[in-house]
């Protein structure tokens, strides 16, 4: 971990990296139970969900929300 940021989980982490290890995780139909957005539901791609979630501040929030809970269990 850098110095800058000792207490960031998410440093260095990017969305993709996220919402990578969150698919192999929960795969799309967790995903979607856990986060119920449209990108996620109806025919979800990596590509598709990251332009919505780059876009969409609230939503990349409970992705990143999401992976921190992941991380702590």
């Amino acid at each position: 971990m850098s110095a800058e940021q000792p207490n960031n989980p998410l440093h260095g982490k990017t969305l993709e990296m996220i919402l990578n290890e969150l698919v192999d995780r929960y795969g799309w139909d967790g995903l979607s139970y856990h986060i119920p957005i449209n990108c996620f539901m109806n025919n979800p791609s990596i590509k598709s969900s990251l332009t919505f979630l780059r876009k969409t501040p609230w939503a990349r929030q409970k992705v990143e929300d999401l992976y921190l809970r992941m991380k702590q269990k």
